[in-house]
Parts: structure tokens; C-alpha cells; sequence
């Protein structure tokens, strides 16, 4: 009589039924890790991008929410909203000074100061002029408490765009009358630090990208010659300066 096979319970040759369902469970257990990871990365450009859009659609700014008035600043087409930009690197060459420029136009469309803010763009890049009477008292370098909203929106712009700026103080031919600074050279430094610490420590404006410059009464717009040619030289200069600039 034949002798009748044991059976070995492996369903015949090659590997236990037993090891492919581990490798399955393996598999899936490395894939959900992976997700996980994935779930974990935090894309810190685009996070901080959306918090600077939510605060310029929600006017968040010092003063409360802006004021609309009925005159512009400056004749010419504005740019894109200023908060749907996501913030460039040093390469995005499409943060020239015309888009600066529209950007700045933007921020600042609802302060009606007319001859007291010029904006223009040049081979340095864009020129933000502030009148000495807008922002300071004669012979003082202490800034007037309501125009710091404009500064404000000022350097909103600067904190979303990679450019160096050079803040530059100017002054009048004739020394200055009661005050502490003894010359031109001493108040033009004075201003410009003050709205260089400004945007440093309450906007946050990255020190490595600011400096302070006082020029006296050396780079006048218009000549001395007459009162109104004076005031229009007392001014700060906010100058954006093109990528390929360093001053």
C-alpha cells in the first residue's frame, strides 16, 4: 500500500504565506511616516506672505485703520496690491524700480499730502522725498507722532521686498535756528537716524539692509536762493535702492 504524504502547511514551495503579508504591512507603514513627514514641512515664505496679507486686508497698522481723503499724491497707474506679493529673493529681477515704485504709490494712495511726499523713480532706484514740515518741527529731529502711519505703510513695503535703503537727511543752506545740533551736518544725521530707528525697531525693517546718512545742505534739489526753494530742500530721502546698488 502507497504511504500517504504528510502535508507541511505551506501551500507548496517558496516563502511562507505568513512573510508577504509583513512586507505589506512594512510598506504601509513606511508610506504613512511619509505623509507624515510631508504634513510636517512648513513652507515659511508662503506662512509669512499670508500674515503680511492679512494685515494690509485688515488694515493693521499703528493709529488704527487708515483715512481716505479726495487728492493723490502722484499722477500715474498704480501697481498691483502691495499684499498680494509674495516676498522676492535677491535674484527676482522683476522688483525693478518701476514695480517698487507702483508698490509705494499704492501703499501711500490715501495720504493726501501732495507737495509734502514725492515719489519717483531714478538710475539709484525709487526716492521717496518726506518734507521736513511733515514730518518733523524745525530744528528737531523728534518725528510728529501723526505721520508715523505714513512711515508705517512705508516700511510695510520695505519688508516685502529684498532691496538695501539708504535713508538720507537734507537740510537748507542756513544753519539751524534753536536747536541742539550745532550745523547742517548734525541735524540732517539726527533725522535720518531717527526714521532709520524707526523702521529698524517698531516695522522690524532688517538693520542689515538700512543705514542713516546726513548730507547737510550738499545735495539741495533747487537752489537756495529763495524761502519756498529752502523748505523744498529740508526733506528725508527714502531711497530704495535697485538690486544691483548697494548706496
Amino acid at each position: 500500500m502507497a504511504r500517504k504524504k504528510k502535508s507541511n502547511g505551506g501551500g507548496g514551495p517558496g516563502a511562507p504565506l505568513w512573510l508577504a503579508t509583513y512586507g505589506d504591512m512594512v510598506t504601509l507603514v513606511l508610506c504613512f511616516f511619509v505623509l507624515l513627514y510631508s504634513f510636517s514641512t512648513i513652507d515659511a515664505k508662503k506662512f509669512e506672505a499670508l500674515s503680511v496679507s492679512l494685515q494690509n486686508a485688515f488694515n493693521i497698522m499703528p493709529g488704527g485703520p487708515s483715512q481716505t481723503s479726495s487728492t493723490s499724491i502722484q499722477d500715474g497707474a498704480l501697481g498691483e496690491g502691495a499684499g498680494d506679493a509674495p516676498r522676492p529673493t535677491d535674484s527676482d529681477q522683476s522688483y525693478n524700480a518701476n514695480k517698487v515704485l507702483a508698490m509705494v504709490q499704492n501703499a501711500l494712495k490715501d495720504e493726501r499730502m501732495s507737495d509734502e511726499i514725492t515719489i519717483v523713480a531714478n538710475e539709484r532706484g525709487v526716492v521717496v522725498s518726506l518734507s521736513e514740515q511733515l514730518i518733523f518741527s524745525e530744528g528737531s529731529a523728534k518725528i510728529h507722532p501723526e505721520s508715523l502711519r505714513i512711515l508705517y505703510k512705508i516700511g510695510s513695503v520695505l519688508n516685502r521686498i529684498p532691496n538695501q535703503v539708504s535713508v538720507e537727511g537734507h537740510t537748507d543752506s542756513n544753519p539751524p535756528l534753536r536747536s541742539i545740533y550745532g550745523d547742517n551736518w548734525g541735524l540732517s544725521s539726527a533725522r535720518a537716524s531717527a526714521v532709520t530707528s524707526y523702521l529698524d525697531d517698531s516695522i522690524r525693517v532688517s538693520a542689515d539692509r538700512l543705514r542713516a546718512v546726513g548730507l547737510g545742505s550738499s545735495v539741495p534739489l533747487v537752489p537756495n536762493n529763495s524761502q519756498e526753494n529752502m523748505r523744498l530742500n529740508r526733506r528725508v530721502d527714502i531711497v530704495i535702492l535697485s538690486l544691483h546698488r548697494t548706496r
